[in-house]
């Protein structure tokens, strides 16, 4: 097994062997494993104490921020109030100085009592309480040895614990499933309780020991859970469930919430009674001795339990699952389930769950009902889109504000000052913002920020020019202060005015133009600005008023060298062939090409042949100055969909980050992770085949292009990685194949 130490953040601690109920789906009780008839009652004063030891010593070394200690048994309550302060006070003592402590118990709630709940308020102890829905349901499996039912006292718990001055310690409730149960009468029954959060939990069972299914259905569970998410969904999502809350979060690219799904690597430990080092609970359920370690906390630390081949197999994400788990599209969600559930005798734990169809089903079910809702409006809605990015902008400059926290001086406060006057009065400092390289010069600011460099705060005293060429922008009759570099000052988006004059100036609007006045008095003004002249150089515009930036500071971020100012003659030739270049595009992809014309404000003229997008904000694009309008056609549509997805990478999360899984790709050899074969099929899908050479080799053009297409679409349909939104994404990559297809009538595969 590779791949570092796992350290455990959560210890199960085993603290009474016994249990005053008789459930008859109980792990510890009714399974396999038989080991509790030999442990003590009661732990001991040394096993507290060698716990907290190695537990301190386990932070301590890993140097963890939290731990929790989950109070377990048996039925953790009749160790007495006692013996649970013992506990307490043991572990807060240990782990006080070292790492803060998450205290926790899970209990029938059949003993508690005022007295236990005062010892847990000292403590923070919080506690939840299992309760399997309403009497009914709770009584088919929740009874007392002779048969009583439980309920009445559960409840009796529940609204103890409810009391006000014991309300912050409820933890919520945790429920197993009973598909013999009405899953709406259940879950109504537990929301009435008000509790603050509900775990719902699928009952242990193995391929030895099957899950009943009383209606013969292989997805049984997954259409009773499916029953308790809609009725949760429809009423507005009262109270977190967490079991819905990880799909969600998988979902959408994030982690998963809970042990039993998820590829998140285990955690957790478990304290035995008689201060033996186990594997989790659940393993009992599988065979005698399954969760067994050989270690205890006398001799042992809880780094010789978490290189135990056992743990370490649960710590595995995608590689500790089985080779049709892995090829699962829903694999970073169910996560091939609970360790103990995939258990088969003859092949041990490498195996899907034996509840696979129940989470495959579960998973696309969540998916189907809230895909359009959880869904970033920016993957649909190019408007969406653009309003997320001038955000996002927004929000950086803002994050520089805080992040100066004073050290910008004098200039950086008055022009804060400054633009919020500006914006106040016009809408110029909404169309600064929106330039594509306001965005490069706020990345670079908090970069020299975060890394100490020196002239950080001259980076952002900068702003002044931003707020110089809002204001004329907007024709706002105020004076802003400026500091010219080099005896060159520029405004972004309108361009740069030699004052061959040191020290600062001032910029104010004045009718179609602006005036400077400099340190030593003298004035200069600028009185058309598209026109050039008089040390003044402006941003051209290109076709249908794009700008073509040859000249702002920021704009040599593309990764690839940009030209110097064009002559004018060079200029309008390259505006010129842009002209060409967009007929073409109008003629062959007329949807694209609306998009991207209204996509792209900036373009940069480079030196090198490739379009690139670079770290700029949206709507930049660099472009080659060589090549005919047919080139410029293929590197403007290639550039446009490359900064596309960039942009959509920026505001929403179209795959998960947590894997280093690898798929094959249709033009590569070797295997790409799921962001490479995105981007690959995003920039390669969207090309009119009669424009793609230079993007697809020779024999892809038509049918060959679309054969590899497709397949790369099969391919990323089938990748976990894919969030809701990258799977929008995808099927809108697919539509657009099709209408290539149609256009130039290639013939469908198969």
């Amino acid at each position: 097994m590779t791949g570092p130490l796992v350290p455990f953040r959560e210890i199960v601690l085993k603290v009474h062997s016994r249990c005053d109920l008789a459930c008859d789906h109980c792990y510890i009780y009714e399974h396999a494993d038989q080991s509790w008839r030999t442990r003590p009652k009661t732990i001991s004063d040394q096993a507290i104490s060698w716990t907290a030891l190695r537990l301190a010593e386990h932070a301590t070394k890993h140097a963890l921020p939290s731990v929790s200690v989950i109070l377990h048994g048996g039925e953790p309550l009749l160790a007495g109030p006692a013996r649970l302060r013992r506990v307490c006070e043991e572990l807060t003592t240990a782990l006080a100085p070292v790492t803060a402590l998450d205290l926790r118990i899970h209990t029938n709630g059949l003993q508690l009592s005022p007295r236990h709940l005062d010892l847990f308020d000292e403590f923070g102890v919080k506690v939840g309480i299992s309760l399997d829905g309403d009497r009914t349901a709770n009584d088919r499996h929740r009874r007392f040895a002779d048969g009583r039912s439980s309920h009445p006292l559960v409840l009796k718990a529940i609204g103890l614990l409810h009391q006000e001055r014991y309300r912050h310690l409820d933890l919520g409730l945790l429920c197993t499933i009973d598909v013999a149960n009405d899953p709406v009468a259940v879950y109504d029954a537990l929301v009435a309780l008000e509790p603050p959060r509900v775990d719902f939990l699928l009952p242990h069972a193995t391929w030895e020991e099957p899950p009943p299914r009383p209606d013969g259905s292989p997805t049984a569970y997954a259409e009773w859970i499916l029953a308790v998410f809609d009725r949760w969904n429809d009423g507005g999502r009262p109270v977190p469930v967490r079991l819905f809350e990880s799909v969600l979060s998988t979902l959408n690219g994030g982690p998963s919430l809970t042990e039993s799904l998820g590829l998140a690597p285990t955690d957790l430990v478990v304290v035995e009674t008689d201060g033996t080092l186990e594997q989790v609970d659940s393993l009992k359920s599988a065979y005698e001795g399954a969760a067994a370690t050989g270690f205890d906390v006398y001799h042992h630390s809880l780094d010789d339990v978490a290189a135990h081949p056992g743990v370490r197999a649960r710590q595995l994400g995608l590689a500790g699952v089985g080779e049709t788990c892995r090829r699962c599209p829903v694999v970073r969600s169910c996560g091939g389930g609970l360790y103990t559930h995939r258990y088969r005798a003859d092949s041990e734990f490498d195996n899907p769950s034996v509840y696979c169809a129940d989470l495959e089903a579960l998973v696309r079910g969540i998916e189907h009902r809230t895909a359009a809702a959880t869904a970033a409006p920016a993957v649909t809605d190019p408007g969406a889109l653009v309003a997320e990015q001038h955000d996002l902008t927004r929000i950086l400059l803002a994050e520089l504000h805080s992040a100066l926290d004073g050290r910008g001086g004098e200039r950086w406060t008055a022009a804060w000052e400054l633009a919020a006057a500006v914006e106040r009065t016009s809408g110029g400092l909404d169309e600064v913002l929106a330039h594509p390289y306001t965005r490069t010069w706020l990345l670079d600011c908090l970069d020299a920020l975060r890394e100490g460099r020196a002239g950080a705060a001259a980076l952002a005293g900068e702003l002044s020019r931003y707020v110089a060429a809002a204001a004329v922008r907007g024709g706002v009759d105020l004076p802003v202060p400026v500091v010219p570099r080099g005896g060159v000052l520029y405004l972004p988006t309108l361009g740069e005015l030699r004052l061959d004059a040191p020290g600062g100036a001032e910029v104010r609007a004045t009718g179609e133009g602006f005036s400077v006045r400099t340190a030593q008095g003298a004035e200069l003004r600028v009185e058309r600005l598209a026109e050039e002249g008089a040390g003044w150089r402006p941003v051209r515009r290109g076709p249908g008023g794009v700008a073509l930036d040859d000249l702002d500071p920021y704009r040599d971020r593309f990764g690839a060298p940009a030209t110097g100012r064009l002559t004018r003659a060079a200029a309008t030739d390259w505006s010129g062939r842009l002209e060409g270049a967009w007929a073409l595009l109008r003629d062959a992809v007329p949807e694209q090409t609306g998009e991207a014309a209204a996509f792209l404000t900036t373009l940069t003229p480079l030196t090198g042949a490739e379009p690139a997008v670079g770290r700029h904000g949206y709507g930049a694009l660099g472009l080659p100055v060589r090549g005919d309008e047919r080139e410029l056609a293929g590197a403007l549509l290639r550039g446009f969909r490359r900064a596309k997805l960039r942009a959509l990478l920026d505001v929403a999360d179209l795959y998960a980050l947590d894997g280093a899984w690898s798929h094959p790709s249709p033009w590569r050899e070797e295997p790409v992770p799921v962001s490479a074969l995105l981007a690959e099929a995003f920039e390669r899908i969207g090309l009119p085949f009669d424009l793609a050479s230079g993007c697809a080799a020779e024999e892809d053009i038509p049918s060959g292009h679309s054969d590899r297409a497709e397949r790369a679409l099969d391919l990323l349909e089938s990748a976990a990685e894919l969030t809701v939104s990258g799977k929008l994404l995808v099927a809108g990559v697919r539509e657009e194949l099709y209408r290539s297809r149609n256009r130039f009538a290639v013939p469908v595969r198969g």
